[in-house]
Formats: C-alpha cells, structure tokens, sequence
C-alpha cells in the first residue's frame, strides 16, 4: 500500500471510531462528567472542607488533577476494549483481516481512536472543574505530554483486553477488578506521603501513581515521585504493550478460530 493509502486507511478507523463514541455520546461523554461533578460535590466540597489542605494546597484543587486523569483512563480503556470487541462479536473483523491493510496501521486507528475520547471527556472535566476551583498551569508541556501518553497506554490496554474477551462479562472483568482499584489506591484522593513507609513502597508499584502524580506536577507543581523516572514508566508500558499487541494481531490469537 503507498503512503497515501496506509493514511486513508488509518483515518477511516479513526474517524468510524470518533463517530461510533459521539452518536451515542449520552451514554459515553454524559455519565463521566456526571460522576466527576459528584466526586466535585462529595469529596471536594463537602468532605474536603472538613479535611483542609493535601500538600500545601486546598483539597479540591489537590484532588481535580487525579480525577481528570482518572476520567481520561477509563474513558481511553472502556471505548477501545468495547468498540474491538464488538467488532470481533459481528465479525466486521474479517474485513479488515482480508484487506490490505497492515496490521500496524489497524492497532493505531484504535488506538487513536480510544485516546481522542480519553482526551475528550478529560477536556470536558478540566472545564467542568473550574466551577469548583481555580486551576493553575505550572508545565503545560508536561500536561499535555502525560494525559496524551496516559490516553494511548490504556487505549492499548484496552485493545488487548478485547483480543482476549470472549464474552462481554469479559470485557468487564479488568475494568472493574484491576483498573478502578488501582485508580482509587493511585494517589488520586491522597498523597502517598501520608502512609506508612511499607504501604508508600506498596503504593509504588502502582503504575497509575505516576500517571496521576505528573500530571498533578504539571498543575500544581508537586508530585510524590520523579518525574523522569514516571516519563520512563509510562513510554516503556507503551512500548510493551504496543509489542503485545502487534503479536497477538500477527498471531491471530483470539481473532482468527
């Protein structure tokens, strides 16, 4: 395939993708900006007043960083993991197995096609959280560079999720046993510095610590790891995961029968 045809295939995905998500966008885009205005009242307003300041900072302004982050994960995770899957169910698979086009340049439609929700709905949170506090910017390039690194890790993440689901109880699984108990135990509530030194040592084996913590560096101006060290986290996750999934579309595991 030439150039301008690997392109028009990877756009076709992407666009199919962003439109899958915005026709039915009552119920992707509405019920996350819906909790987080919860989370806003309960844990901001009303038990943040009572607990006082998280790191020199209110408790509102302290916790909307790692809920925006939190929204952009399971909102990258959900969309690739249920759009590919459900692709796999109607077996519209076969078509994209059948054509030309490179495996490589399918896994990046979804990918990007996951990440521009996850990037949407933490838009549409950043917005909403300015009813509720005063946001700061203290690194925009490293805003910008960890909720975009963020959004493609569990957008592939996602994707080999729905390789390996067979069922949509599947689907669910991870989401719901493994990403929403690493999100809350990820430092999006509290700093970690507030726990005994075994349980720090335990919470840093949580990857979303790093995700949720630079991303507040790059509001706020303080984090609870190195930074760099957390860059180095999140694009190796990348690069694993985006090898894992190479394979398996190479492979056929969970695709072809």
């Amino acid at each position: 395939m030439s150039n301008r045809e690997l392109f028009i295939a990877f756009w076709t995905i992407v666009v199919r993708e962003i439109r899958r998500f915005t026709r039915i966008w009552g119920q992707t885009l509405l019920p996350p900006v819906i909790t987080m205005t919860l989370y806003f009242i309960i844990f901001g307003n009303l038990i943040g007043s009572r607990i006082g300041e998280m790191g020199g900072f209110g408790y509102m302004e302290y916790i909307v960083p790692g809920l925006i982050m939190m929204s952009v994960i399971t909102n990258s995770y959900s969309n690739v993991v249920s759009s590919f899957y459900s692709t796999k169910f109607q077996r519209h698979i076969e078509e994209l197995l059948v054509s030309p086009t490179p495996n490589w340049v399918i896994l990046l439609g979804y990918v990007i096609g996951g990440s521009v929700r996850g990037l949407l709905v933490g838009l549409i949170v950043t917005v909403l959280s300015l009813f509720f506090t005063d946001l700061s910017v203290h690194n925009i390039w490293v805003i910008g560079s960890v909720v975009f690194l963020t959004a493609i890790l569990f957008s592939l993440g996602g994707f080999i999720n729905a390789i390996y689901a067979d069922s949509f109880d599947h689907v669910s699984i991870v989401p719901t046993f493994v990403l929403t108990p690493l999100t809350y135990l990820g430092g999006v509530f509290y700093s970690i510095s507030l726990l005994p030194e075994f349980w720090q040592g335990v919470s840093q084996l949580n990857p979303i610590l790093y995700m949720v913590n630079t991303f507040r560096y790059g509001i706020l101006g303080v984090s609870d790891i190195h930074i760099g060290f957390a860059y180095s986290m999140i694009i190796g996750a990348i690069v694993i995961l985006f090898s894992y999934s190479m394979y398996l579309l190479n492979t056929g595991k969970g695709i072809r029968h």
